[in-house]
């Protein structure tokens, strides 16, 4: 489930408003964004949105409740990004399914969004637990191009819901050239909490990942002290659930 879903107390959340309804030029653009975005439309939970005054570009951060009936594993955030052109009635896009909140709030700065206006809707999921996460996630949506993700898994059992993400720096010379991540959100008290180990190597971090979704993993190490630790850009996407060659 990753850090969203509906407000605690069961109120409805706004629905989500893509502004295209009178954008429908080009009959192929409309089909691929419904099959690409909107088909699961009315299980999607708005996190975080933007509009420019202009109303030609709209940024918004989805937690999609579909995801949880598809790929086991798969990320259920996703980034879309709208332009509109009113005068020839047309629109484009690009959208990404992630991780983490904070990943698409990256994905979406990349991509011309205002830094600052991306702040996720506290009535939209657990709120983070400490400061600890908040720095985190901080640092994690802010620009940058270090990392690149490499693997990805949610988990939605309620009793221990999780999702790992690890990732690879793109140079070489990182003191910590692997990251994990981890977020696990307690129902009971409603909050989530996100953390960062440090891995020399790729074989450590996804077995620590493995050893996480079976319960059996030993704290994060450490991360080394390095150069500004950002998210990366260039996600693919959809990354797999499971790497090729990779059990479950």
């Amino acid at each position: 489930m990753s850090s969203s879903g509906p407000a605690p107390d069961g109120r409805s959340l706004p629905e989500v408003d893509f502004r295209i309804d009178d954008l429908d030029a080009d009959e192929q653009l409309c089909d691929d964004f419904h099959r690409q975005v909107s088909v699961t439309q009315d299980m999607f939970v708005r996190l975080a949105e933007h509009h420019t005054a202009d109303g030609v570009h709209s940024y918004h951060v989805l937690f999609d409740g579909s995801a949880t009936w598809g790929i086991p594993g798969a990320p259920q955030v996703m980034a879309v990004v709208l332009r509109r052109d009113p005068e020839n009635k047309s629109f484009s896009f690009e959208q990404v399914r992630l991780p983490l909140p904070a990943m698409a709030q990256s994905w979406l700065i990349h991509r011309g969004c205002p830094p600052g206006t991306l702040d996720l809707d506290p009535e939209a999921g657990p709120p983070a637990a400490d400061e600890m996460t908040r720095a985190l996630e901080r640092r994690l949506a802010g620009s940058g191009d270090h990392y690149a993700m490499g693997y990805s898994y949610t988990r939605d059992d309620p009793d221990d819901m999780v999702t790992v993400v690890a990732l690879r720096a793109l140079d070489e010379r990182t003191p910590t050239p692997f990251r994990v991540l981890v977020e696990e959100v307690d129902l009971d008290a409603w909050t989530h909490t996100l953390r960062e180990g440090g891995f020399a190597t790729k074989e450590e971090a996804l077995r620590w990942c493995d050893d996480r979704i079976a319960g059996e993993a030993a704290p994060l190490p450490p991360v080394r002290p390095a150069a500004t630790f950002a998210q990366p850009t260039g996600l693919p996407t959809a990354p797999a659930a499971h790497p090729p060659g990779r059990s479950r």
